[in-house]
């Protein structure tokens, strides 16, 4: 792997496009409510939840999944397009990872596909940013 090929710039864009997606998918418009009923939350509880702490360990985990997905993609071939099936491919294995942990947690198939399906998307979108931006 080439370090050197890596656009750092490119990593934090995609780290940062995880929130954008997040905050579209987790929203009353798309997910969000059907997530609260299937995570058993209510407004009053995740108000009261430490935002700082959330927000903060997901800007963490974003930017490592994004670099980690930025050294798969180390290579004078990657563009767009392999960037983009790249991160789907990556998104089906935490998709596979998020199901096994939820039917162990008794969780209904629409919690899996949400928050799955946030996975899948955000990586995909990860990838075509770091495959493009080259």
């Amino acid at each position: 792997m080439d370090f050197s090929l890596v656009n750092w710039l490119a990593v934090i864009v995609a780290a940062l496009s995880a929130f954008v997606v997040g905050g579209i998918w987790y929203s009353s418009v798309l997910f969000g409510n059907a997530w609260m009923i299937d995570s058993n939350l209510t407004q009053e509880q995740i108000k009261q939840g430490n935002k700082a702490k959330a927000f903060g360990f997901t800007a963490l985990f974003s930017l490592i999944m994004a670099a980690n997905l930025a050294m798969f993609l180390a290579d004078a071939k990657t563009d767009t397009s392999w960037g983009a099936t790249a991160g789907f491919l990556a998104g089906i294995w935490t998709f596979a990872a998020i199901a096994i942990h939820s039917l162990f947690e008794l969780k209904c198939w629409r919690y899996i596909f949400i928050n799955g399906g946030y996975s899948l998307i955000s990586l995909t979108l990860m990838g075509a940013i770091l495959g493009a931006w080259r």
